[in-house]
């Protein structure tokens, strides 16, 4: 969430997960990023996973535009700072807050502390060589099967 209270949101491909013991993720987000003065603000972010429905809200993160969150149902996070929750359209979210930062080129990295979770009984959109698909084992017709899922 922005300073003046303005959500920030951006499709991302650079997600790992870095301990079960204390729950963390690390996250990339480029220099350049309309993003990042916002996590550096709040110390804390969302990561939404997700399912099917949410193709559209990908291609429209992915995006330049400046009105992201006119097109998308969302809440804020409690837990992390306001962060923007897309409860319609996720699998599943991550509130997290930051516990370290690291400059990595033109990247910075973000590992987070995972303060809350929730998971929703949704079909997982996955995006791998430029193409989104749906898990084979609950496919979607309008999605092509991601060959070597079954």
């Amino acid at each position: 969430m922005g300073a003046d209270n303005t959500p920030f949101g951006f499709t991302s491909n650079a997600v790992c997960a870095v301990s079960a013991a204390t729950p963390s993720l690390l996250i990339s987000v480029g220099a350049g990023s309309r993003t990042l003065p916002a996590i550096v603000a709040s110390q804390a972010f969302a990561v939404n996973f997700l399912s099917v429905e949410g193709q559209a809200a990908s291609e429209l993160f992915a995006s330049k535009a400046t009105d992201k969150f006119a097109h998308v149902e969302w809440e804020p996070s409690a837990l992390a700072a306001g962060a923007p929750l897309l409860t319609d359209v996720a699998l599943s979210y991550a509130e997290c807050r930051i516990v370290d930062t690291t400059r990595a080129d033109d990247h910075w990295l973000f590992t987070a502390r995972v303060e809350g979770t929730a998971v929703f009984p949704r079909v997982p959109l996955l995006y791998r060589r430029g193409e989104y698909s749906a898990w084979s084992s609950h496919h979607d017709a309008s999605l092509p099967v991601l060959e070597g899922a079954r």
